[in-house]
């Protein structure tokens, strides 16, 4: 029957665990979605915008090309040229235009228009034009017009020919093309090339980030998983340790052996200290997961530290120290959690014992404020904490230098398991310290 209970026991703690893993994923899953379609999102905005700025900078290059076309047509006409009435520019492709002129066209006459009126509508771009001719069915080459530093002034030569416009009401006209339209474009999308890139660049970041978040993630939960598992194995031993040290101490032969004595006190000492330690990383655990409760009750704190500082004076005294009280807290009721209520107060004594100079000084002090809440504070006269440590002493793992002093023992959850509980009661706690002066660790308890 025992053994039935016991396997049950473990497949629901296997489906509590697979649930809890679900629901991460599932978390991490609707970040990573979310964050990509965010993604998504704002590389289609910006392909968007980019094209709509592509298509205006050509639109607004293709008007000044026809109106400058269209006036250099006007000036063949003030010199006899008849241009037709409609059809007069043909846009042969995105960057070649040809223009009916309806006469004979004189290749100087041409260039100087050509120029004079691209410039008028703000058009210094690199262009080539030719002239259709007739009699031999070809477009004969004029000239490359250079507007950069490195002029191809005049060449007469062109790299590609200009292509002949298949019109057949077209006998006498000239062509104009742009080779460098698309590069003169995005010269002039400079800026918002600029910020497209820089848009990627921030898109890259935020993906790399999210990677290393969820990689760092994994790695939090392989390590708490693997505290967890260590602990909870820890447990067994130190179950076993602390049955045998109890039957050693309660054997006439040990208590008749001074020796054997010492040494079964010592066992029985350091399993206690040790399961304090595992005890702690599991609160930790239970914290860190979200998945504790706080049975809060009517706690008396003076009668609770009542209990605690008759076993702490012990210690003190034996270390050749004082534990004074001040319980001035008329009204000392508090709503708390008993258990993790006494173990921040064990924590923060146990603190002020271990980081003393010589012998521990330690003040215990209540009293309640104008909100009706109690004033806990617990003050020692020991090493004190720099400056520079204060902001750190919450964190995880983290414990004070202690320089010289090589007898401070922990592993730096004391202070961290303490201030999650006060978050998780919705207390104040904060603590004031000058080095070799002392600290004094004050809580408001609600």
């Amino acid at each position: 029957m025992g053994g039935n209970l016991h396997i049950k026991a473990d497949r629901i703690s296997f489906f509590n665990t697979v649930f809890r893993l679900n629901m991460k994923n599932s978390t991490i899953i609707r970040v990573v979605l979310f964050g990509a379609l965010a993604i998504i999102g704002i590389i289609a905005i910006q392909t968007y915008l980019l094209v709509n700025t592509w298509n205006a900078e050509a639109k607004e290059f293709q008007e000044k090309v026809n109106i400058a076309l269209q006036n250099v047509a006007k000036q063949f006409e003030k010199l006899g040229s008849t241009t037709p009435t409609y059809d007069l520019i043909n846009q042969v492709s995105s960057n070649y235009y040809v223009v009916d002129i309806n006469n004979t066209i004189n290749a100087n006459n041409l260039e100087i228009f050509l120029r004079r009126e691209l410039e008028e509508v703000g058009l210094r771009e690199d262009f080539e034009y030719g002239i259709y001719n007739c009699d031999t069915r070809k477009m004969a080459y004029g000239k490359y017009i250079s507007y950069s530093q490195e002029a191809m002034s005049h060449v007469n030569e062109p790299k590609q020919q200009l292509p002949v416009h298949d019109h057949d009401n077209f006998l006498y006209y000239f062509g104009v093309r742009f080779p460098n339209r698309e590069a003169q474009i995005l010269d002039s999308m400079k800026l918002a090339i600029i910020l497209s890139v820089i848009l990627f660049v921030t898109i890259l970041f935020f993906m790399y980030s999210i990677f290393i978040i969820l990689r760092q993630k994994r790695l939090s939960e392989m390590q708490k998983d693997f505290i967890n598992n260590m602990t909870h194995e820890f447990k067994t031993p130190i179950s076993t340790i602390k049955i045998s040290s109890e039957v050693f101490l309660n054997s006439p032969e040990i208590n008749g052996n001074k020796r054997l004595l010492q040494y079964a006190s010592i066992i029985n000492e350091q399993n206690q200290r040790l399961n304090k330690q595992v005890e702690k990383v599991l609160q930790l655990a239970k914290i860190e997961r979200e998945n504790f409760k706080l049975n809060k009750e009517k706690i008396d704190l003076h009668e609770l530290l009542d209990n605690i500082l008759n076993s702490v004076k012990l210690q003190v005294e034996k270390a050749g120290g004082q534990l004074g009280t001040d319980l001035g807290a008329t009204n000392p009721t508090v709503y708390a959690d008993k258990l993790h209520l006494t173990n921040i107060l064990h924590n923060l004594l146990d603190n002020a014992m271990k980081y003393c100079k010589e012998v521990p000084n330690i003040t215990v002090k209540t009293c309640n404020t104008p909100g009706g809440k109690v004033k806990l504070s617990i003050q020692d006269r020991g090493l004190g904490i720099a400056k520079e440590n204060l902001s750190k002493i919450f964190d995880k793992f983290y414990r004070v230098p202690t320089g010289d002093v090589h007898n401070v023992k922990g592993f730096g959850l004391g202070l961290f398991y303490t201030k999650n509980i006060c978050d998780a009661h919705g207390w104040k706690i904060s603590i004031e310290s000058e080095p070799d002066t002392g600290t004094s660790v004050t809580i408001l308890l609600g």
